[in-house]
């Protein structure tokens, strides 16, 4: 199992989340920087999308996104995303 307090590590396992939730080839989000816009055209994500990565980040962080962030400002970018999920994690 990955070390989920290992931010590099998060993002690896959060891209290829987007890639699945936006349908997408994982090495081609893999190799997008980390400031694309989720909803942005290279990624494309669409609401329903949004809420089947949301989902998907609960279940393996334990990170309910929607319910700390009211304003979902962290689903900027790969990196926003990144970010706040590394920063909301629970001690291991």
């Amino acid at each position: 199992m990955t070390d989920t307090r290992d931010r590099g590590a998060v993002e690896r396992e959060l891209r290829s989340m987007i890639a699945e939730a936006a349908r997408l080839d994982e090495a081609f989000v893999a190799e997008l920087p980390a400031d694309t816009d989720l909803f942005g055209p290279r990624i494309g994500l669409t609401s329903l999308a949004g809420v089947t990565l949301l989902g998907s980040v609960d279940r393996r962080f334990g990170v309910d996104v929607a319910a700390l962030d009211l304003s979902l400002d962290s689903l900027q970018s790969i990196a926003t995303l990144s970010d706040f999920v590394t920063a909301h994690l629970q001690p291991s």
